[in-house]
């Protein structure tokens, strides 16, 4: 189950960022076939076009993750256009400015059905497919603060550690399958995510102004090497992928002090994860 010239893979999420950067790479390394898809029609098409460019089958669908039935569709909308898919991609996602008390119930369902739900949807409508065929890679994009919770990311946090959660369990519940499982945690990757957060009900204002400029400050990886990073987790199946060095620092410094790591990281980052709110 080698990503190579064989390969089929669906990504979700591909119109910009992280999933972009993805289907780039992926063209560019040559694989045989791509399903993508996006909530945005111009980003999916832009995609789609400049990966079509190179020769390698493109399928573009348009695509709400929070939405089953979007995802069902999707599934029919591979297998109509290849014979097979080898590796799931579940990388669409999006963010939410604001603490605990400023955000709505509404605010964090929006958030859930995408970050969570979204993932949620499209492993357990493609893991039959996998199971099927015999063969299949589910790739989850958690987060680095699917490790870490800072302040002002309640909501986002939570749901990058369900989608931890749930793909860590999953891997042990296909262990002697030949499905491989992988989680995936970037640090600060230079998206649109922040640009793009919707700001929590009560949040103030500025926060939605504020927020894309210190996460400027602290991304330090660009989309392109986020995915040649997945790219080589995947092909040496790695359980787990971990993106900047940022990510690697957080991580370390999260296990060896799980009581203090707030105030180790964030003096670190000369205060900028508390300036999250």
């Amino acid at each position: 189950m080698v990503l190579d010239n064989k390969s089929v893979a669906v990504i979700t999420g591909a119109g910009s960022g992280i999933g972009r950067a993805l289907a780039l790479r992926l063209v560019a390394e040559g694989i045989a076939g791509l399903i993508l898809s996006d909530i945005s029609d111009a980003g999916l098409k832009s995609t789609v076009e400049e990966c079509s460019e190179s020769g390698v089958k493109v399928a573009g669908r348009t695509a709400d993750v929070s939405k089953l039935s979007d995802i069902e569709d999707l599934r029919d909308f591979a297998t109509d256009n290849f014979k097979s898919v080898s590796h799931l991609f579940n990388n669409a996602g999006v963010g939410l400015v604001g603490r605990t008390e400023e955000v709505s119930y509404e605010d964090m369902e929006w958030l859930f059905g995408i970050n969570f739900w979204g993932t949620v949807y499209g492993t357990k409508t493609f893991l039959p497919l996998f199971r099927d065929q015999g063969f299949g890679h589910i790739i989850n994009i958690s987060s680095v603060f699917g490790l870490i919770s800072p302040p002002g990311q309640s909501t986002y946090c939570a749901s990058k550690f369900a989608v931890r959660g749930f793909t860590e369990s999953l891997r042990h519940e296909l262990e002697g399958a030949n499905i491989k499982v992988t989680c995936v945690h970037p640090g600060g990757v230079r998206t649109s995510i922040a640009k793009s957060a919707r700001k929590g009900q009560n949040a103030p204002e500025e926060d939605k102004e504020i927020a894309p400029l210190i996460f400027e400050k602290v991304a330090k990886t660009t989309p392109d090497q986020a995915a040649s990073t997945i790219i080589a987790g995947v092909r040496s199946d790695s359980p787990r992928i971990l993106i900047g060095s940022d990510a690697f620092q957080i991580s370390a410094i999260q296990r060896l002090f799980p009581k203090r790591y707030f105030k180790l990281i964030d003096r670190i980052s000369g205060g900028m994860l508390s300036k999250f709110r």
